[in-house]
């Protein structure tokens, strides 16, 4: 989705998985060009790293090697102990990105990580437009910032700074704002009930509330395939369990 919607504004896409180009079903010749990884991180403006977040660290340590430092390099992801296997560091406090960016060998900025995958295809709007989610930046490079900012737009959403990438932990799972569908004016408070004490377990409570959603719901979710008037339950779900009012 993220690579259909910048491609519609313009920019030239490389893209790239673990199975290799064939596998790339949607490239086409429209702005997005299915490659092999090594190619993804040569003469680019910027990187956009969207992986299972237990596969960082089997990424070929050289991979950004060729990127001049003002190429910010975008990671999205989300750690869950359940599908990425359990990463004491984090358990134990370390920011997911802080975490990411001692894999990769390179300061990375955060974002695109706190929407659901629906809110993301179907919510985007031109800037100005009442009722804009805003989308979380984190980052020590306040000009890679702007750049995920400005692409933030791009897809229809407002870029909130949340501040330097130790920081990140603030939109991680279990946040008040990760995937609860908040507008700019909503983030500041948001941001600041975070609770590093608690997030762990607020995050491994809605996973099981996510999980007893059923088969049924993660099916539409993995497939894209929404039903007409589709909302995801997850979005108010959080909200309920962050003290956040109902959407």
């Amino acid at each position: 989705t993220l690579a259909q919607k910048l491609s519609d504004k313009g920019h030239q896409i490389l893209i790239a998985n673990s199975r290799g180009p064939h596998t790339i079903e949607f490239a086409n010749d429209k702005g997005i060009k299915a490659v092999e990884l090594v190619e993804t991180a040569k003469n680019v403006d910027a990187v956009i790293v969207t992986i299972p977040f237990g596969k960082v660290s089997e990424l070929p340590k050289d991979l950004f090697s060729q990127l001049i430092d003002s190429v910010p390099v975008i990671e999205t992801m989300k750690y869950f102990p359940a599908r990425d296997g359990i990463i004491e560091e984090i358990e134990n406090g370390k920011a997911h990105s802080v975490w990411v960016q001692e894999q990769l060998g390179r300061p990375v900025i955060k974002a695109f990580n706190n929407i659901v995958a629906h809110s993301f295809a179907k919510f985007g709007q031109l800037a100005g437009t009442p009722g804009r989610i805003a989308l979380t930046v984190a980052g020590d490079d306040e000009s890679q910032k702007n750049i995920a900012k400005k692409l933030i737009d791009e897809t229809g959403f407002d870029g909130y700074d949340t501040g330097p990438i130790t920081e990140s932990w603030r939109q991680q799972p279990g946040s008040p704002v990760y995937c609860t569908d908040l507008i700019i004016e909503e983030m500041k408070d948001a941001l600041a009930r975070a609770n590093k004490k608690t997030i762990i377990l607020t995050r491994d409570i809605e996973a099981e509330k996510v999980a007893e959603l059923g088969e049924g719901y993660m099916s539409i979710i993995v497939s894209g395939n929404y039903p007409k008037n589709f909302s995801d339950p997850v979005i108010n779900l959080f909200r309920s369990i962050n003290g956040l009012p109902l959407k």
